[in-house]
């Protein structure tokens, strides 16, 4: 059957999407007094949602919410490389192998809406059939059709893609004040920076009243080191993890809390004046790095064809061995590769001096942040609110893609309002008829609703995790509770 003959409809998604993600410039809404806002949902149809609250400590709230109903159903979505989008050729090379299976094909346009640092850009998808939610095997049964005729495709949950919904959202909410709060926040990173551990774990472990999880881990380096954060990560004054220069990042101090973008800064100076810089932190090195390991590695270093350095509470090098050995308490191992190793072999033998410094600087203000026993950052995040308005950082924070700018996810957010509060929200997600999920927009429309004047999304998807005392309380996406790279405490008083 020829192309001219096919039969299309062409459905343009930038009018639709601009009801959900046209983001207007009016500031933050009120300061929550009580908890949570008085006014509509943000998202979907107007109305109050559906909530509940509870005092976990003085100064301590939780909130749970419910918002929407479900109409949206399933359909069926072709897949090229990986991909349910693409260019409008490809579309109409998709759509008419889809015809030749016996099927009519739905071309979709649609746009992706710009975000503070990256542009729009036009799609298309080439879709067949629409079920309701009780009718997905139907839809399975097509995929099926289409995969014996030689086209990829899936099951596409219509509530996933970014347009126009009416839910249902499943939110729960911690809001803490500071002013009457009196325990502290803190990040954690469990038993070691290499491993990952569960939210629940590491919050059992500190006696947290709450718990949620903190930011992106590396799932793309060796597998024994996985739970590395993917930007910095401050536990207790020490630095375990360096920043990607001017990502964002939460900032805690006590019981303050503060969102700003940062930087961080190593290097190690030899006895003889030489310096070099430290690139990375507890991770595995590329070619002519410079990584540094901690004792809280919690595992031998890598091997590689590098030289290590051992260096003692006082900088003095005890020992100078190949890669692959153990991280002593109380001491720290200076790794290089290639260029980085002959420095190390040029400027740091047994016995000689290697004095290291660190600093992590506040981009906003370019001054030093103090490295105090009380200070914690959790880092792996994207801006998206700044100072009461809309601010979607995607690029900056290594996240400009379709999947992640507009299709909903389970989401894991924190927010600090005008007054100090932090706000820290959970969205469950990819539950078909129960939670959607949000997308970067709807996210960053949810907490300045929540009241925040500055937000970052954590990480989400699976990872999304709340534990109230010994409890995870959301529904966790893939089923189960998963371990994650580093986790945000709220710790009652002692």
């Amino acid at each position: 059957m020829g192309s001219n003959r096919m039969r299309r409809r062409l459905v343009v998604g930038a009018a639709v999407l601009a009801l959900t993600t046209t983001i207007p410039s009016a500031p933050a809404a009120a300061e929550p007094v009580a908890g949570l806002p008085t006014t509509n949902f943000p998202l979907g149809e107007p109305g109050i949602p559906k909530s509940a609250a509870k005092s976990l400590a003085p100064g301590v709230g939780y909130f749970t919410l419910r918002h929407g109903r479900p109409q949206d159903g399933y359909t069926v979505s072709v897949v090229v490389k990986g991909k349910d989008f693409m260019s409008e050729a490809n579309a109409q090379a998709q759509a008419t192998a889809v015809q030749m299976a016996g099927l009519e094909p739905v071309i979709v346009k649609f746009t992706r809406p710009a975000v503070a640092d990256h542009p729009a850009g036009d799609y298309f998808m080439v879709r067949v059939g629409s079920w309701p939610l009780d009718r997905k095997a139907e839809a399975a049964e097509v995929v099926k059709q289409l995969k014996d005729a030689g086209v990829s495709a899936k099951v596409d949950f219509q509530g996933d893609d970014g347009f126009v919904t009416t839910g249902p959202w499943d939110v729960r909410v911690i809001v803490v004040d500071p002013h009457a709060f009196r325990g502290s926040f803190h990040a954690s990173l469990g038993t070691s920076v290499a491993k990952r551990e569960k939210v629940s774990a590491m919050a059992s472990a500190a006696k947290a009243l709450a718990a949620v999880n903190g930011g992106f881990f590396d799932i793309h380096t060796l597998p024994a080191f996985r739970g590395d954060p993917t930007g910095i990560s401050v536990v207790g004054g020490k630095l375990l993890s360096e920043a990607v220069a001017g990502r964002v990042g939460l900032v805690l101090r006590g019981r303050t809390a503060r969102i700003t973008e940062l930087s961080s800064s190593v290097v190690a100076r030899a006895a003889d004046g030489t310096t070099a810089e430290v690139t990375g932190l507890n991770r595995v090195p590329k070619q002519d790095e410079l990584v540094m390991y901690t004792e809280e590695l919690g595992r031998d270093t890598p091997q590689d064809d590098g030289t290590e350095v051992v260096l003692d509470a006082s900088g003095r090098v005890t020992a100078v061995r190949g890669s692959g050995g153990p991280v002593a308490p109380g001491t720290r191992v200076l790794h290089g590769v290639g260029a980085a190793a002959d420095w190390l072999g040029q400027h740091a033998g047994e016995g000689t001096t290697v004095t290291v410094t660190t600093r992590v600087t506040d981009l906003r203000t370019n001054k030093a942040i103090p490295l105090t026993p009380e200070t914690n950052i959790i880092g792996g995040a994207i801006g998206l609110v700044r100072n009461g308005r809309t601010s979607i950082t995607a690029s900056r924070d290594g996240m400009a893609n379709t999947n992640m700018i507009l299709r909903r996810h389970p989401r894991t957010l924190a927010g600090v309002t005008r007054n100090g509060k932090l706000v820290i929200a959970v969205v469950d997600g990819r539950a078909p008829g129960s939670t959607i999920g949000a997308s970067f927009f709807e996210a960053a429309e949810l907490m300045r609703w929540l009241g925040a004047r500055d937000a970052i999304n954590l990480d989400g998807g699976g990872s999304t995790t709340m534990v109230i005392g010994d409890k995870v309380v959301n529904r966790p996406s893939d089923g189960v509770e998963r371990g994650v790279g580093d986790a945000l405490l709220i710790v009652g008083a002692r």
